[in-house]
């Protein structure tokens, strides 16, 4: 499968996706998120999906300047582009069954901050930065940001980034519980790439089932997260991964899960 603005990469269980059109900061017109979407939604066997950018970000956010969001009526050009582009590629993210990690180096905002945090794991550059800008411009949140940053950092610090329209570096977005880890620049692509082979190691039909539980239990009920627990937990224990991990720790060895 071949696509105009993002590159694909399979090596072994990890399946990398990366925002490519670095001369523009990976700032995404549409059809970029039509192509993620598309990417993740052809695993193919991947047990864990790597989000990177190309250059020197991330993604600076949507291509206003692509003319998508501003032909004819700009606020229903607007509108289309998120029903019908990005916010399905951000709900077929939410819905995979494998884990997701991101690597920010640069800006990550608008969409892309909703993209970066979109994943499991966040692993920041020390030069990364967070951004909600939509307020210097007169515009508000999207791409699921007032729904997903609450839950992350809390309302009064949600409101900060939304109102203020201000950066949150790598150091404090860590402080915040936004980012797993900050690192180097340099390595940034490298530390994904290792806590992505490492979870593409692990046992895949649990760690899916955690993702889901989790993200069901943001909106749900406490009985109803722990009745859902109890499915999941009959289900994982019917699984290969499993009854090799009980054997390996009877054995006290290391288990070598297959995704099964």
């Amino acid at each position: 499968m071949s696509f105009e603005h993002i590159l694909t990469e399979r090596r072994g269980d990890v399946l990398a996706i990366t925002l490519n059109r670095p001369e523009r900061l990976n700032a995404a017109p549409p059809a970029m998120f039509d192509e993620i979407g598309a990417a993740v939604g052809a695993l193919d066997g991947a047990r864990a999906v790597l989000l990177l950018g190309a250059g020197r970000a991330f993604c600076s956010g949507a291509d206003v300047g692509s003319g998508a969001l501003s032909a004819g009526d700009p606020g229903a050009a607007t509108h289309a582009a998120l029903t019908e582009h990005y916010n399905p590629a951000l709900l077929a993210i939410a819905g995979l069954s494998v884990p997701v990690i991101s690597g920010v180096r640069g800006p990550a905002a608008g969409i892309g901050c909703s993209l970066a945090l979109a994943a499991d794991f966040c692993i920041a550059a020390s030069n990364a930065y967070f951004l909600q800008a939509f307020v210097n411009i007169g515009l508000v949140p999207d791409g699921g940001a007032s729904w997903m940053l609450p839950r992350i950092v809390g309302r009064a610090r949600a409101l900060e980034m939304m109102m203020l329209g201000e950066k949150i570096h790598a150091d404090k977005a860590r402080d915040w519980g936004m980012v797993y880890e900050v690192v180097h620049e340099d390595v940034v692509d490298s530390e994904a790439w290792r806590l992505a082979e490492r979870l593409a190691s692990g046992p895949t039909v649990a760690l899916g089932m955690i993702r889901r539980q989790l993200h069901a239990a943001l909106d749900g009920g406490y009985a109803d997260a722990m009745a859902r627990e109890a499915d999941n937990q009959r289900a994982a224990r019917g699984t290969a991964d499993s009854m090799e991990g009980g054997m390996a720790f009877l054995s006290k060895r290391k288990p070598e899960f297959k995704g099964k």
